[in-house]
């Protein structure tokens, strides 16, 4: 199983970028997916989740309103549209997978709750 997050770069304040995440070794419309970020010195925290078939979708709080997660089952890939990007959005980003919940049970903000992980792309805004 392989997650390829790409799409990071650098990027002027209040810019955009768009993330991908191509899984390759699973049906990815049995999985979950989420994006979460790690900056230099900071613990690393979650972005974005959705859900297998996309009916639900988590932020987190500095994101909510700047950030789209959104997934097309048929190219295996999910992505993260990231807008009005600020300094303090500066990280690596990982995209990763957990086994598709009941809608009861789907919990998408957990880290420990994810299987596989990307490796990560360097997200760096400049002021």
């Amino acid at each position: 199983v392989q997650l390829q997050a790409s799409g990071g770069g650098l990027v002027q304040a209040g810019g955009s970028l768009s993330l991908s995440c191509a899984a390759s070794g699973l049906f990815l419309s049995n999985y979950d997916m989420g994006w979460f970020r790690q900056a230099p010195r900071k613990e690393r925290e979650f972005v974005a989740g959705i859900t297998w078939n996309g009916n639900i979708r988590y932020y987190g709080d500095s994101v909510k309103g700047r950030f789209t997660i959104s997934r097309a089952n048929a190219k295996n890939t999910v992505y993260l549209q990231m807008n009005s990007l600020q300094p303090e959005d500066t990280a690596v980003y990982y995209c990763a997978a957990q086994r598709r919940r009941i809608t009861s049970n789907v919990r998408l903000n957990h880290m420990e709750d994810y299987e596989y992980w990307g490796q990560g792309t360097q997200v760096t805004v400049s002021s």
